[in-house]
């Protein structure tokens, strides 16, 4: 699927899950028929590498479906970090499989998490406990972060998405990103061979290494991500919440006008977030951006380069999670007291906002900025920057 195909149909998936986002949000139940709508669609072939593309398709059906934008952007990520490692027969092998279209890949890789990897014979034993696994129950393959049982080093591998000693506890109820099957995972003796092991952090790698600069933009891959995201969460309210406005909204009485699209407080309310809208699509892009410049240099990032990326996915990642607090907040100010009916479903947006701004604290990424502007320092290399 070329780039201009997929920009289409990943309007026209989101038109799908659109139609019935709200009923499918208050069922909770796991993604499997949205992951089946994706797989029909073909958009899990997309090139991995062309990261403009796939940032734009997740950033397009998360306007309509935020969970099913982040486990697609995920998708996208996992299969391109796959190729940053030591084992390329089978990196080639994932995207292999990925591009037929059929193949949904996910990830577990929570610092918390408690896996270890147990080295035998003939091949390693995986044994564990993995927590916000956003998209594991539902996945084909799995890539796993682990760490060596003599604490020598950590290992990325990859399993099956289930069976095998692999299983995921019902246990995902949270308040927002209802189906992105972010649940805890357990592994019971999950038996691998040498060749599933995808790669190997040494546990006394320097961070100048030109292999270390390399793997840490995975950590802006991330951000990123999550970036475009955000700004789709916060396109879809503001698109939503002007569908109501014009087709039922009622004017207030002091108002004095006959229709509520007439109340210049709601033109001046609803054209402040489209601005502020416009400037995180192009905080946003520009991130991607830099994500991909830094990704094109390979083994020869230095850490300069790889810094200023940071930089710049960091301001794109403040932007947009403010927006996406404030637009999801402020609409039902535009929309009226009868837009937080329950079958309206506008809290749905919010809630999604709510629970994905905490996936890490956008303060920290507010900080690397400050201490650039004032010292100079680009931010540190870990799993959130």
């Amino acid at each position: 699927m070329n780039p201009a195909e997929a920009i289409t149909t990943a309007h026209s998936i989101a038109e799908r899950l659109r139609a019935d986002a709200v009923e499918r949000d208050h069922a909770n139940r796991p993604p499997q028929a949205e992951i089946e709508l994706l797989r029909d669609s073909g958009l899990l072939a997309l090139d991995p590498d062309d990261h403009p593309s796939t940032h734009a398709v997740t950033r397009i059906v998360a306007a309509t479906d935020a969970s099913i934008g982040h486990l697609l952007g995920y998708h996208y990520l996992h299969l391109w970090r796959a190729s940053l490692y030591d084992n390329t027969e089978l990196a080639t092998s994932l995207r292999q499989e990925a591009a037929t279209g059929r193949v949904f890949v996910a990830a577990v890789s929570n610092q918390r998490d408690t896996i270890t990897a147990t080295m035998t014979g003939d091949g390693l034993t995986v044994s564990g406990r993995g927590a916000f696994a956003t998209g594991c129950a539902v996945a084909d393959r799995l890539l796993v972060s682990a760490i060596r049982d003599d604490h020598t080093a950590r290992l990325v591998v990859v399993t099956p998405g289930a069976g095998g000693g692999v299983s995921h506890p019902p246990d995902w109820d949270n308040l927002g990103q209802r189906l992105t099957a972010s649940g805890s995972i357990a592994f019971d003796d999950v038996r691998l061979v040498r060749g599933d092991v995808l790669g190997t952090f040494p546990a006394d790698e320097e961070e100048s290494s030109p292999r270390r600069l390399r793997l840490s933009l995975v950590s802006l891959a991330f951000q990123a991500t999550l970036t475009q995201v955000l700004v789709g969460i916060a396109a879809g309210a503001i698109d939503e919440a002007a569908r109501y406005t014009r087709e039922s909204s009622r004017p207030w009485p002091a108002s004095g006008l006959e229709q509520a699209v007439d109340d210049p407080y709601v033109l001046a309310g609803y054209g402040e977030l489209a601005a502020t809208l416009g400037a995180a699509r192009l905080l946003a892009d520009d991130a991607t951006r830099a994500l991909a410049e830094a990704d094109s240099r390979g083994l020869a990032l230095t850490s300069t380069e790889r810094g200023r990326a940071a930089l710049t996915v960091s301001a794109a990642k403040v932007v947009s999670t403010r927006l996406a607090a404030e637009a999801t907040s402020r609409i039902f100010e535009f929309t009226g007291a009868r837009a937080t009916t329950r079958r309206a479903g506008l809290d749905r947006f919010w809630r999604d906002a709510r629970t994905l701004t905490l996936h890490d604290p956008v303060v920290y990424k507010a900080r690397e900025l400050g201490a650039f502007l004032l010292t100079g320092r680009y931010p540190p290399l870990t799993a959130y920057s």
